[in-house]
């Protein structure tokens, strides 16, 4: 399933008076994100907060964003948790809105699974939806790494459709777009490998930073297709020093930050997260005026 090269993995908006998913500020998000380079969304993903979103409310996120895309960009849906048999009824519930495309479903954290765990959480979910599955490897979250050799067997499930690698092994990124079908799809599930794992066969991003730079990153990756590789490179030279930044403080403090800085109000962090330091935020802004320059 083709999900598009930028797919941003979205903040999730919030009140600022009454720290309540705000159905406004996600209608303006959601608008401004395709209208500036996003082919899908992750919605109530990491970078949407997603452990401090009620299950309701992330059924009424849910329903919002597909409100306001109307078709337009695909919508991932973050299903996922450590207890399988709660995934599998949350997804189920979340199949039923329509407007989803797929699920996002992270490798199970704090359990610390092996390998044939891992696999069979995968599979079980898989069993239980008709929707697409998104695997998340994040073992920097998850504790667990999902190795290439279980992703390349999970593939072979019909409906699971692809991986967002945030791994940083390119060895087994590798392995895993050299062993799969041209049918299953890898994207980096970090901004700075964007580029690279582009090259090496991956489909696209599950991106933060196209919140703010999403349509220098589709020019970046399309010269890159049309064989311009040296500016391909060029951009991503300048973008990473952006990307990398918004990883200085816990995702999504910095890049929530940004955002209302461009007048598209997002709100606030929910505990335990915790707001961005004064020098965080100097350093954050410097960066994004270097960028501009």
């Amino acid at each position: 399933m083709d999900f598009g090269k930028v797919v941003t993995a979205m903040v999730t908006p919030y009140n600022s008076e009454k720290d309540k998913v705000c159905k406004k500020r996600i209608h303006r998000l959601v608008n401004h994100l395709i209208e500036n380079g996003s082919d899908g969304l992750v919605v109530a993903g990491t970078t949407g907060e997603s452990p401090t979103i009620s299950h309701d409310e992330k059924i009424k996120l849910f329903k919002q964003v597909v409100e306001t895309n109307q078709g337009r960009a695909k919508i991932i849906a973050g299903t996922g948790s450590n207890n399988t048999a709660e995934t599998i009824a949350f997804t189920k519930e979340v199949e039923e809105i329509g407007g989803i495309d797929a699920v996002l479903i992270v490798a199970p954290y704090y359990n610390k699974p092996n390998q044939a765990g891992l696999y069979a959480h995968f599979a079980a979910i898989a069993e239980a939806t008709t929707l697409p599955v998104v695997i998340y490897n994040i073992p920097s979250r998850s504790i667990v790494n999902i190795e290439p050799e279980t992703i390349i067997e999970l593939s072979k499930i019909e409906n699971i459709v692809a991986v967002k690698e945030s791994s940083g092994n390119f060895d087994n990124i590798t392995k895993i777009i050299a062993e799969t079908s041209d049918d299953f799809t890898v994207y980096s599930g970090d901004d700075s490998f964007t580029l690279p794992i582009y090259a090496l066969g991956g489909a696209g991003v599950i991106s933060v930073a196209s919140h703010i730079i999403g349509p220098e990153m589709q020019t970046m990756l399309r010269a890159f297709d049309e064989g311009d590789t040296k500016k391909a490179a060029e951009i991503h030279g300048k973008l990473v020093p952006l990307m990398n930044t918004l990883f200085i403080a816990p995702n999504p403090a910095p890049v929530k930050h940004l955002v209302n800085k461009l007048d598209i109000d997002v709100g606030h962090l929910r505990l335990p997260l915790a707001p961005l330091t004064d020098t965080e935020i100097t350093k954050i802004e410097a960066a994004y005026k270097n960028y501009l320059k």
